[in-house]
């Protein structure tokens, strides 16, 4: 039998607290802020302040098991270098700015030279202002220009909302410049009669990699005299660019580069980001050609207070008699709900959808008993949603009409929401970058503020709040991606002959592996040879071979049964595990039962309705290995890295109560199983060692998938990713190892970097999952150590001390470093036809 824990994407690709009293008789002002809050300056509450109150009520304070204090720091500036125009100056200081961060000014010189750059200083450090400023005195330089358009520029988010938030800055930035700078967003929510005046006109272009690389490049010919005049790329949020996502990105800026290329243009490339480790390194990945890296940040920071918060026990019982923590979306709805009350403008981040909309709806019924006029303050934000539904919210968190946001990562990159005064992430996001990221979205006008991270019931996020020095002595991690995957490079290809025809030349800007690749497309009747280069040769758009974001399909359409009115979409690839027939579904505080899911036709008939419960898909997996690359002796096991192929299909789904999270039932479900073709780590033990180990044949199963979920857990420790990226298989007997083995493997097709990341820090990361597991207080295992919030076995079975002892027994025989893999990165197995 083997126990399966699977990552979102595969999910997708295949795939009692007691409370301070609030009355009405509390002293509020029109903010709702107490007028005995101290202030921070410029009317913010102090953090120190809003943390003590949060801890005032009955058992609060022990729920904080540490509080990092970052203290402010000092700017320091320096000049504009003398190539910036002075009217751009001028309107820099019109907007309040008179004098530039050195790191600005050093960014602004390294862009004048022709130099592409990467700014990776800190949140609210005016990476903007940096890139800015030569950007905007190319496009009026370009204006005086006596014939043709002039210069332009290319900006690059990945999230339309940030997209549209940098037009305003610009915008309002820009206005004393006249009509020389005409910024304009292009997106998929772009009007269809405003395309050709953006394409024929506009100078600084708004847009997102999806749309460069599915409307631009594929219609190049349209884009000819933009491109033709493009000095600057500009990446914004540069960081986020990782995994399989980064790699297909980094493939679409080469295509950019080769078709700009084709018109005569070489535009200097500017990335920006907030947290990075070698921010030079990963930037060079990304766009393929040198960068001089900006990193020493001379901005001002107020004081931050980062608080570790984890939720109390319930008398509650779940699975296997385990006890049940508070949930840590109950515990920030509590929170969110009195940091409005306190009037602290305040965004709480959550992972999942459904978790947005159900802070939302706990903190909005609360504010109801304290006062009326609260309520409408607290909103949910989140992906799926239709443009004018995110376009609102985003201009009345701009305002403050909004005091409280619960949010997913689509509010989480640079949308600029200065005066926030704290921020809540529930539960750890993933990575250092990410939390870091998170936290700064508070304090951005130079107050000091308040972060708070709420545990969930989860081994990483229990480790962390125990473990302080691994979140605040340790760098941000570094950005994992690949463009030569297979997976990636192959449709890229294909979409670039599409474009233009590939010729031997191009061969060095793909990367080596493309050369090995080409026959393999021909092959394949995708691509053919003529004298002068590789063709295209489909009816079909090659663009619509690479699906950058991993989707996997069209978004399926969630319709109102009853009225036929369309509420959003959820990507094809999680339709089985978040639209299933009968799955909860929350939408802008209104719960919905899904009647229906219809994979054919692409939509989710749903009802509204008020279940007590909310639900979870579980699942099962089988896992083969097709090729073991590398492989090393760990005492008489082996450590191995390689390709597999995971099998998933969901096959019920558990009615969990709310608030406590305790099961009411299980539902089967029949849906199709999917297949990935990906990259994995798995160890092997002997029968010797099982005997050294004493963990008997009745124990070997719980004790191996006691391990396969702990280690996932703490694996986003030593890689740049999340436990929801990465997936595992344990298995007592596998019949291509012949051994006891676990898998842990990358939940995108043709791998991420994660397994391979695992393979190298092998004996760090087994280490810290043996520790996480012997330290936890609880018997026989818990969410905080065994327990997985997503097994599609239902943790069973588990056996925590035989675990301990596995792994303790494998780590006896493990080298000091593991090697680096053979061949990596570069051409891997053959990828599946796109």
């Amino acid at each position: 039998m083997a126990f399966n824990h699977l990552p979102a994407a595969m999910h997708d690709a295949l795939r009692p607290l007691s409370r301070r009293p609030v009355t009405h008789s509390m002293p509020m002002a029109r903010t709702h802020r107490p007028s005995g809050l101290p202030r921070s300056g410029d009317d913010h509450p102090s953090p120190d302040a809003v943390l003590e109150r949060l801890a005032a009520g009955a058992g609060r304070a022990a729920r904080i098991t540490h509080t990092e204090h970052l203290p402010p720091r000092p700017g320091r500036h320096a000049v504009w270098p003398d190539r910036i125009r002075t009217e751009i100056i001028a309107a820099i200081q019109q907007a309040g700015i008179d004098h530039p961060w050195a790191h600005q000014a050093e960014a602004a010189e390294h862009a004048l030279d022709g130099e592409s750059v990467v700014i990776a200083t800190g949140t609210a450090s005016g990476k903007s202002l940096a890139y800015l400023a030569p950007v905007l005195t190319a496009l009026l330089d370009g204006s005086e220009a006596p014939n043709g358009r002039g210069a332009t520029a290319l900006y690059l988010a990945p999230t339309k909302a940030l997209a549209a938030d940098q037009r305003r800055s610009v915008r309002a930035l820009a206005a004393p410049l006249g009509t020389a700078v005409r910024p304009a967003v292009y997106d998929g929510d772009t009007p269809v009669e405003e395309r050709e005046w953006v394409r024929q006109y506009a100078n600084y272009v708004l847009t997102n990699p999806d749309m460069l690389h599915r409307g631009i490049l594929p219609s190049h010919a349209r884009w000819s005299s933009f491109l033709r005049a493009l000095r600057y790329v500009v990446i914004d949020e540069c960081h986020t660019y990782r995994g399989v996502f980064g790699s297909h990105v980094a493939q679409v800026l080469r295509r950019l580069r080769r078709v700009c290329a084709r018109y005569g243009a070489h535009p200097v490339f500017l990335l920006a980001s907030a947290t990075a480790a070698q921010p030079a390194v990963a930037a060079e990945r990304l766009t393929g050609l040198p960068v001089r890296e900006v990193a020493d940040d001379a901005s001002p920071r107020g004081e931050v207070v980062f608080a570790l918060w984890e939720p109390p026990l319930t008398e509650f019982h779940g699975e296997r008699g385990a006890p049940v923590r508070r949930t840590a979306t109950a515990e920030t709805a509590d929170l969110l709900t009195d940091l409005t009350v306190q009037g602290v403008r305040t965004v709480a981040f959550v992972r999942s959808r459904r978790g947005a909309e159900l802070i939302s709806v706990i903190a909005q019924e609360r504010l109801a008993q304290v006062d009326r006029s609260l309520p409408p303050r607290v909103a949910a934000y989140r992906g799926g949603y239709l443009p004018e539904e995110r376009r609102a919210l985003e201009s009345a968190l701009h305002s403050g009409e909004l005091l409280g946001l619960s949010a997913t990562t689509a509010l989480e990159l640079g949308i600029d929401v200065s005066g926030l005064d704290a921020v809540l992430i529930t539960g750890y996001p993933g990575t250092r970058a990410s939390l870091w990221q998170q936290a700064g979205r508070a304090g951005r006008a130079g107050q000091g503020a308040l972060a708070v991270l709420v545990a969930r019931d989860d081994p990483l996020d229990t480790y962390l709040v125990h473990h302080p020095e691994a979140l605040f002595d340790q760098p941000v991690e570094s950005t994992v991606l690949d463009p030569d995957n297979p997976y990636v490079l192959a449709p890229h290809l294909c979409a670039a002959a599409a474009e233009i025809p590939l010729t031997e030349d191009d061969l060095e800007l793909f990367g080596p592996a493309s050369a090995g690749l080409l026959p393999q497309l021909e092959a394949a009747a995708l691509l053919r040879r003529r004298s002068s280069g590789w063709f295209w040769t489909q009816r079909r758009r090659a663009a619509d071979l690479a699906d950058i974001r991993g989707g996997g399909g069209s978004p399926v359409k969630i319709v109102e049964a009853g009225t036929g009115r369309l509420l959003g979409t959820v990507d094809e690839a999680a339709a089985h595990t978040a639209v299933h027939d009968g799955a909860v579904h929350l939408h802008q505080g209104r719960t919905y039962l899904v009647k229906h899911l219809d994979l054919a036709d692409s939509v989710a008939l749903v009802e509204e309705a008020a279940p007590p419960y909310s639900t979870t898909a579980r699942d099962t997996t089988a896992i083969s290995v097709l090729e073991t690359e590398t492989e090393i002796p760990w005492g008489a096991g082996r450590l191995c890295y390689g390709s597999v192929e995971v099998t998933n299909q969901v096959v019920s789904f558990l009615s969990r109560r709310l608030i406590t999270g305790e099961v009411l039932g299980e539902t089967k479900l029949d849906l199709p199983p999917r297949t990935l073709r990906t990259r994995a780590v798995w160890w092997t033990v002997t029968e010797d060692q099982l005997d050294s180990a004493r963990v008997n044949p009745e124990q070997l199963g719980g004790a191996l998938h006691a391990a396969e979920h702990a280690s996932i857990g703490l694996l986003p420790l030593f890689a740049t990713c999340d436990r929801w990226d990465i997936g595992g298989v344990s298995v007592p007997l596998h019949p291509d190892t012949l051994l006891p083995t676990v898998f842990v493997y990358d939940g995108h097709p043709g791998g991420a970097g994660f397994a391979e990341r695992a393979f190298r820090t092998a004996r760090s990361w087994l280490s810290a999952t043996r520790e996480a597991i012997a330290s936890c207080d609880c018997e026989a295992g818990c969410p905080s150590c065994i327990q997985s919030p997503k097994c599609g076995n239902g943790n069973d079975p588990l056996h925590k001390r035989g675990a301990v002892r596995l792994l303790a027994e494998l780590l006896k025989g493990a080298p000091q470093e593991a090697p680096e893999p053979e061949g990596l990165p570069g051409p891997r197995t053959s990828p599946a036809t796109p």
